[in-house]
């Protein structure tokens, strides 16, 4: 088959997806680049490639993936999310202690106004206002300002610079000077923390690290790049995707409004559901290995599918239904083994801050346009919409 493979239904992944994992389940595709690689559908096979050393995260290995131009040479230093260990489980190990549940307890004051402001600013338009422009996309682009410790002077520049960035309907050369305003912007602010310390994620790895000679400027950098890219795209797409999801299906809509308990059970719910990694996690493969019974050997190329291990009919009852009271829900949406999302504790706070503070004041939100006249994003590698028309009385 060729990859990317077609969706018939917006919500749900393409068909040929379910065709696959009853018939074969690990199977060759051909990319756009004429590239022939593995495609894995299952989610025990994806925890496979997802888990074991014998598979590669970094781009200019042998045989990986080319789904968008690779860059050439090595990762760029503080990258650690195309490195492998050990370069990779070094810098990782840096910044665990803050993504912990009691960092977020503590980051949660800060969330919830980052939402109250953004909410204000949603409930004062007099007619339809953009979902996706004036809440899913600043929340969690100003909560990782917070994190960062932008001034609070820069978060307009910085803002408007990340979300250009990430609009991949912008020319290329607004995109290119977003990433060096930013590339810069990040050089600069780095500097002033390392010159003169606050209380914030940057300022810690300055005062741990590279003070005690164990992480270098240009990682240092390299790390709040990743931070931002990885923290601002997937919650912002997951913000959009998830309202316009359960307004598409009132009643679920209904329910959260009527329990706001329910909100934590729904975001992991919505999370396996829309599983928005769209194009497949690559891997390359660096040792023989089987998996599904398919002998994979070095110079081989992986694709893991999460939307369709997301709904594996041996893991998941009724797959394909969005059930807000889903107990057993051992999604993959952050990933699996050493790569596992690390942001994924800030994540799910913010979708549940999200959410609850959306059903709870806003509870007769509606879309102002046809859901059939809603933009996705099909191309891709995070899976959203573009806009989201919506009305608030």
């Amino acid at each position: 088959m060729d990859y990317p493979m077609r969706r018939d239904d917006p919500f749900h992944p393409p068909p040929a997806y379910a065709q696959l994992r009853a018939e074969l389940p690990v199977s060759k595709v051909r990319l756009r680049t004429g590239q022939q690689v593995w495609f894995v559908t299952r989610q025990a096979d994806a925890k496979v490639v997802l888990g074991d050393p014998a598979f590669s995260s970094v781009p200019n290995t042998p045989g990986y993936p080319a789904i968008r131009p690779l860059p050439e040479g090595p990762p760029p230093p503080g990258v650690f999310l195309a490195m492998d260990p050990p370069g990779h489980t070094r810098l990782r190990r840096m910044l665990t202690g803050e993504f912990t549940v009691k960092r977020m307890a503590a980051l949660r004051p800060v969330i919830d106004k980052v939402i109250a402001d953004c909410l204000a600013e949603l409930t004062a338009v007099d007619g339809p206002v953009d979902l996706v422009e004036v809440f899913a996309r600043p929340v969690p682009s100003l909560v990782i300002c917070e994190l960062l410790g932008v001034p609070h002077s820069d978060r307009e520049f910085f803002n408007e610079r990340s979300q250009v960035q990430l609009d991949r309907a912008a020319p290329a050369a607004d995109v290119a000077q977003a990433v060096e305003d930013l590339r810069a912007y990040l050089d600069g602010l780095c500097r002033a923390k390392t010159s003169s310390p606050g209380d914030d994620l940057l300022s810690r790895l300055v005062l741990q690290r590279v003070r005690a000679g164990e992480l270098t400027h240009e990682e240092l950098v390299g790390i709040a790049r990743l931070l931002l890219v990885a923290g601002h795209e997937t919650t912002a797409n997951m913000i959009g995707l998830s309202v316009l999801t359960l307004l598409s299906q009132r009643s679920r809509w209904e329910e959260l409004c009527a329990d706001p308990g329910l909100v934590p059970g729904a975001v992991e719910e919505l999370l396996r559901f829309s599983s928005i990694v769209q194009q497949g996690v690559a891997r390359a493969v660096v040792a023989d290995i089987s998996v599904g019974g398919q002998a994979m050997r070095p110079g081989d190329g992986v694709l893991v599918a999460l939307a369709s291990a997301d709904r594996d009919e041996h893991v998941f009852a009724d797959p394909d239904t969005l059930d807000l009271h889903r107990t057993a829900n051992r999604h993959i949406a952050f990933g699996f083994g050493v790569h596992q999302c690390l942001g994924q504790m800030l994540a799910r706070t913010e979708l549940v801050a999200s959410l609850t503070a959306l059903t709870q004041a806003v509870p007769d939100l509606r879309l102002a346009i046809d859901p059939a006249d809603v933009e996705f994003r099909p191309d891709m590698a995070v899976y959203g919409i573009s806009a989201l028309p919506i009305t608030t009385t």
